[in-house]
């Protein structure tokens, strides 16, 4: 993203730098529920997308019709994404699975440009990913605290709360915006 920015000229800032909220964020959904709750994560990169998400004043996501669900797990099967530091995996793994249900999945590198023994995926901050496709449906907000608890856990895809609005490209063509049901997402 870094190359193309600076290809076509425009402006780029390093969050680290920047002395103010960001105003607004765009970023898209593996999957948005009917109170606008989000799975993000499935590209690997959910730490740092929460960090800049949670830096600016709105979060609006833009995504298909296809990612819209009333509740988690109806789309998104992959399960909720959850970034681990590598010595804590099989711990966390088996907390997630004692506490909350499910299976919680090492997720491994495969595809054409490695071979499939290639180990597991290594997100950009060093650390594991894990799916954990959960078995029954949670007090999510609940969860998400209770996740982020255990030791070696660095973060999670469930993005609660943090949505001001969802753009719904509609397979028709047309364009559905979404808002969180009290109309307003964590205060912005």
């Amino acid at each position: 993203a870094k190359q193309l920015i600076r290809e076509h000229g425009m402006p780029l800032a390093e969050l680290e730098y920047c002395t103010a909220p960001l105003d607004w964020a765009v970023d898209g959904a593996d999957e948005v529920d009917a109170n606008l709750a989000l799975i993000k994560g499935g590209g690997g990169c959910l730490l740092q997308e929460k960090i800049v998400d949670t830096a600016a004043n709105s979060l609006v996501i833009v995504c298909d019709e296809a990612k819209i669900s009333r509740q988690f797990g109806e789309r998104w099967r992959a399960g909720v994404p959850i970034e681990v530091v590598p010595m804590a995996w099989a711990l966390v793994k088996r907390q997630i699975e004692t506490r909350f249900g499910g299976r919680a999945v090492l997720r491994e590198s495969a595809g054409k440009m490695v071979s499939a023994d290639a180990g597991p995926v290594v997100t950009d901050n060093g650390n594991f990913l894990i799916d954990w496709q959960f078995d029954a449906q949670q007090k999510w907000e609940q969860v998400d605290r209770e996740l982020h608890m255990m030791p070696g856990l660095v973060e999670t895809g469930l993005f609660i709360g943090k949505a001001s609005a969802v753009y719904v490209g509609k397979f028709d063509g047309g364009v559905e915006k979404l808002l969180p049901p009290d109309g307003d997402a964590a205060g912005k």
